[in-house]
């Protein structure tokens, strides 16, 4: 049911964190895994070699969300190699400042759209009308539970999160007749380097896990469990929806 064997699948930031965990386990599955991050070396190559080392199958192209060009090229790229793509992971995010929205830069919120928003629609506009010559594929978005409920300092974020979510509804009513599923995952507080600065402030981590129900902060590889789900077969009649992993903070909030 999880076997995703001669698949391929594009993870986009997935040289560290969500993006990596995902790779690991989807190229564990069976899947031709073409990952992306913005910089060639260290942490990308890094995940290549572990995928080698376990037999795993897997491609590295560089490329920065921001750009449409390297867009392009990632994937021309994948279609030069593999010569279709199964399935899209838009996990590439950023959010480079914590500050109230009346006082954010313009600058500040550019970055943050270009890269949680504008790239992953133009990523997904590519890889769909790929997908809808095949009359098959899955393209799951990683967005937050600040896109479903607004977190304070993050606002910027959270919008462009919330964008990415009906993105993704919108896209599974245009594209669910040529049999292409999209899904969106909403990770609550997850132990990587984008959320470094929340789980390593006692204070924040503090309030927020007294609203989780699980009491404790997140895993990568909980979320990727979540992407293998809705890139495979086990999920295939699961379209439009927003999946929580978030250890309970959605209901906790409202305890």
């Amino acid at each position: 049911m999880f076997n995703l064997e001669g698949k391929v699948v594009v993870i986009t930031g997935g040289s560290r964190g969500i993006g990596k965990s995902s790779a690991l386990l989807l190229a564990r599955n069976g899947a031709k895994v073409v990952i992306s991050s913005r910089n060639k070396y260290g942490e990308l190559e890094g995940v290549v070699d572990e995928i080698k080392n376990f037999g795993g199958e897997v491609l590295s192209v560089p490329a920065h969300m921001a750009s449409k060009a390297d867009i392009d090229r990632l994937v021309d790229t994948t279609l030069e190699h593999y010569g279709r793509i199964d399935v899209l992971v838009n996990n590439a995010g950023i959010n480079p400042v914590m500050a109230p929205l009346i006082e954010l830069q313009e600058g500040a919120w550019d970055k943050i759209m270009d890269v949680n928003l504008k790239g992953c629609y133009l990523l997904s506009q590519r890889v769909a009308r790929v997908m809808v010559k095949q009359k098959s594929g899955s393209i799951i978005n990683i967005s937050s539970v600040a896109g479903v409920t607004p977190s304070a300092n993050l606002l910027a974020y959270s919008i462009s999160k919330a964008g990415l979510i009906m993105m993704g509804q919108g896209l599974a009513m245009e594209l669910g007749k040529y049999n292409i599923r999209v899904n969106n995952i909403a990770p609550g507080l997850i132990k990587t380097r984008i959320s470094e600065a929340l789980w390593q402030d006692r204070d924040y981590s503090a309030k927020r896990l007294k609203h989780t129900c699980l009491d404790r902060i997140g895993k990568p590889e909980e979320v990727a469990k979540v992407v293998l789900f809705l890139a495979s077969d086990a999920s295939s009649y699961i379209t439009g929806a927003t999946i929580p992993v978030d250890g309970g903070t959605l209901v906790g909030t409202l305890a």
